[in-house]
C-alpha cells in the first residue's frame, strides 16, 4: 500500500547552459511545446498522488511561483471570450497540489537544495524530482519508485541505460541485479570515464528517499565548485540504510542543455494529438524543398 509523500522539486539552478535565454527567465520555465517544463514534472507527481510538493527556488524565480498561481484578470477575459479549451488549461493549475516555495539562497548543489526542504519533509520518506526533466510512461516514474519504497522501506533511485559514450556526463551505478528492474546499490561513481565506468547503468534524476538522508547530507562536505554533491550523500545513505535502484519504464527526457531541449521538443511535438500531424507534414514539405533530412 502506498504512503502519502511529499515530493521536493529543485529548481534554484542558474541555467548557465541556456544562456542567453535563461539570463531572466528560469530553465525551468522554458517551453516544451505548450507548457513549461516544470509544469510536467508537477503533473507527474500529481498524477502519482503526490498532494504535497516542495519548490526549492532562488533569484529569478518567481515566475514558477506565478505560473501556478491563478490569474483573475487572464480567466476573464478567456471566459468571457468563451475560449472554454485556453481556459481550462490555466485554471486548474494551482490545484494540481498544495505547493510550498523555499528559497535557496546561495547556489550550493543539489545536495544542499534539497537540504532545504528537511524541514518541511519532516521524519518521513519523499520523492526527489529534478524540475528539468519530462517523463513519458503509462505509471508515472516516481510512482514506480513510491511502490518500490512501500515493499522494501529502502531508499530508492530510479536507473536508465546509457550509451557507453554518455556514461561520462551521469552518475554511474555499481550495482547488483536483485530481480527484473531491481538492483541492490554497491557503490556510485560520479561521471567516470567510460573505460572506468563500472555499467552503463544511469542515475535518471528521480528519487525516492527516508528522512536518513537529511543526516547524512550534514556530513557531506563540500565537493566540485563547493557544491554538496546528493550523488556523496546517497554513498553515505547507502552504508547506513542500503540503496535500492530501479530501471523504470518509460522514455525520458532531460531538459539539461539546448540539444536535449531541442530533441524533446521535436519527438514530444511528433507525437501530440493536435500538432503531431502537422508537423510531420511541414518536415516533408521542408524536405521536398530543401533536401535537408
Amino acid at each position: 500500500m502506498l504512503v502519502a509523500m511529499k515530493a521536493v522539486i529543485p529548481a534554484a539552478g542558474w541555467g548557465v547552459r541556456f544562456l542567453p535565454l535563461t539570463k531572466e527567465q528560469p530553465k525551468e520555465m522554458l517551453p516544451v511545446i505548450d507548457k513549461p517544463v516544470i509544469q510536467y514534472v508537477v503533473e507527474e507527481a500529481a498524477a502519482a498522488g503526490i498532494g504535497d510538493i516542495i519548490i526549492i527556488t532562488g533569484r529569478h524565480k518567481r515566475t514558477i511561483e506565478d505560473h501556478f498561481d491563478r490569474s483573475f484578470e487572464l480567466e476573464s477575459i478567456l471566459r468571457n471570450g468563451n475560449r472554454k479549451a485556453l481556459l481550462d488549461s490555466i485554471s486548474g493549475l494551482h490545484e494540481l497540489a498544495d505547493l510550498h516555495y523555499i528559497r535557496q539562497h546561495e547556489q550550493r548543489g543539489l545536495g544542499d537544495a534539497v537540504y532545504r526542504a528537511r524541514h518541511h519533509v519532516g521524519n518521513e520518506p519523499f520523492a526527489v524530482m529534478l524540475g528539468d526533466t519530462i517523463h513519458v510512461s503509462e505509471v508515472p516514474v516516481v510512482k514506480q519508485l513510491m511502490q518500490v519504497h512501500a515493499r522494501t522501506g529502502r531508499a530508492v533511485i530510479a536507473a536508465e541505460r546509457v550509451p557507453g559514450e554518455k556514461v561520462k556526463d551521469y552518475g554511474v551505478l555499481d550495482a547488483v541485479r536483485m530481480e527484473d528492474r531491481l538492483y541492490d546499490v554497491k557503490d556510485l561513481v560520479e561521471k567516470p570515464r567510460p573505460e572506468e565506468a563500472p555499467s552503463d547503468l544511469c542515475i535518471a534524476g528521480t528519487y525516492v528517499l527516508t528522512p536518513g538522508i537529511f543526516e547524512c547530507l550534514e556530513r557531506t562536505e563540500p565537493g566540485y565548485n563547493g557544491e554538496v554533491q546528493l550523488t556523496d550523500a546517497l554513498r553515505l545513505l547507502r552504508e547506513k540504510e542500503g540503496l535500492l535502484a530501479w530501471e523504470f519504464v518509460g522514455k525520458r527526457y532531460d531538459i539539461g542543455d539546448i540539444p536535449g531541449w531541442l530533441s524533446a521538443q521535436l519527438e514530444l511535438a511528433l507525437k501530440h494529438p493536435v500538432y503531431g500531424e502537422r508537423l510531420r507534414e511541414r518536415i516533408k514539405e521542408l524536405d521536398r524543398k530543401e533536401h535537408f533530412l
